[in-house]
């Protein structure tokens, strides 16, 4: 049975710093790519980044550029988000998920597998 569990998530102020964790197991996800999704209510699910478990290589959604970073440890089985400089906006559910192909581009329905999610909220 596969299985992303997030965690890290909280209450922070704007400026502040959280650390989101994804442990996966259940299956080898060496061919996948791991990512991080965020929601509001009433907004659809959009991407934030993703990283491939082979290679490392990491692709970032314009909105969190050079204030995000994925990351992975492959001894662990864990995916990483560490967000700096987090904004109100950045206020969301985030979720793991795990997909190919075009999710590596942030394709949300390419997602084969997914966490139930953590709230980050950011307070101005």
């Amino acid at each position: 049975q596969v299985q992303l569990v997030e965690s890290g998530g909280g209450l922070v102020q704007a400026g502040g710093s959280l650390r989101l964790s994804c442990a996966a197991s259940g299956r080898t996800f060496s061919s996948y790519a791991m990512g991080w999704f965020r929601q509001v209510p009433g907004k659809e699910r959009e991407f934030v980044a993703a990283i491939r478990w082979s290679t490392g290589n990491t692709n970032y959604a314009d909105s969190v550029k050079g204030r995000f970073t994925i990351s992975r440890d492959n001894a662990k089985n864990t995916v990483y988000l560490q967000m700096n400089s987090l904004k109100p906006e950045d206020t969301a559910v985030y979720y793991c998920a795990a997909g190919s192909g075009l999710f590596f581009l942030g394709v949300v329905n390419k997602a084969d597998y997914w966490g139930q999610g953590t709230q980050v909220t950011v307070s101005s």
